[in-house]
């Protein structure tokens, strides 16, 4: 049972690193620099541990600044709004994203004024049905070895799908439950405590204010785990936050 938990948590979370880190703070907002090996680094990092729900940083990163663009409205791609459910919101999610995926759709040129990170190698092999499968049989065969009880084996769809588990949590959640800091003419909110154990991605209310800012909390009371990540990789010069993102850090600690 040990090994089985261990295992779901640190898939969870390593997961949910990659996607806040690389694919939403990088690939959409390019919340900071990095050498093309590091970002080549980070890009196979997000494969390995996405897995079988590997997202490809270029169709993610246009459909989040569309988000943005059109927050809670019916041109947002994942507002909770629009939908009866959960799952209706999340297929035309995957809609517009499988569209960009395979350039069926073209996004607004605005979109993609910024870079984004791209590496069609990499996309190539990690969005391969078969490679798919592949992690899927690894997760079955480790719960063959490790699980001792039937309902272990319930987890496993979670593994399977686990970046857009984590996706439908965060655009469902963050966008009806909880409070605002702030009016953004939408309905972003925050959740906490929810929002450490997403590792700030439920803080939507605070991002979606300042959207250039690498740290999703905004009050004390707030904590965004993923932030304190980023400074040590910042003085380690693996990355560099932008320096807009550090004045309007340094802006919120002064005041």
């Amino acid at each position: 049972m040990v090994a089985i938990l261990i295992f779901f948590f640190a898939h969870w979370f390593l997961s949910l690193f990659f996607h806040t880190f690389f694919l939403h703070r990088y690939a959409s907002h390019q919340m900071y620099d990095t050498s093309k090996g590091w970002e080549r680094v980070f890009y196979f990092m997000t494969w390995f541990f996405q897995g079988s729900s590997y997202l490809v940083p270029r169709a993610y990163g246009v459909m989040h600044r569309m988000h943005h663009e059109y927050s809670d409205t019916e041109q947002d791609p994942h507002s909770p709004h629009f939908f009866k459910d959960v799952w209706q919101m999340m297929m035309h999610t995957r809609q517009i994203y499988a569209g960009f995926q395979t350039n069926t759709r073209i996004p607004d040129a605005k979109f993609t004024k910024d870079p984004l990170p791209t590496w069609d190698a990499m996309d190539r092999f990690g969005d391969h049905r078969a490679t798919r499968i592949v992690w899927m049989a690894i997760y079955v065969a480790f719960y063959v070895v490790f699980a001792t009880q039937w309902w272990m084996y319930l987890l496993l769809p979670i593994h399977f799908l686990m970046g857009p588990v984590q996706g439908a949590v965060v655009n469902w959640c963050g966008h009806k439950y909880g409070y605002s800091n702030f009016n953004n003419g939408d309905h972003s909110r925050n959740s906490e405590p929810w929002g450490i154990f997403l590792l700030g991605e439920l803080f939507q209310n605070n991002h979606h204010m300042h959207k250039d800012s690498a740290n999703f909390a905004q009050k004390w009371y707030e904590f965004d785990p993923t932030y304190p990540v980023m400074k040590v990789m910042h003085w380690m010069r693996i990355i560099r936050l932008r320096p807009r993102v550090a004045v309007i850090n340094e802006a919120k600690k002064a005041a």
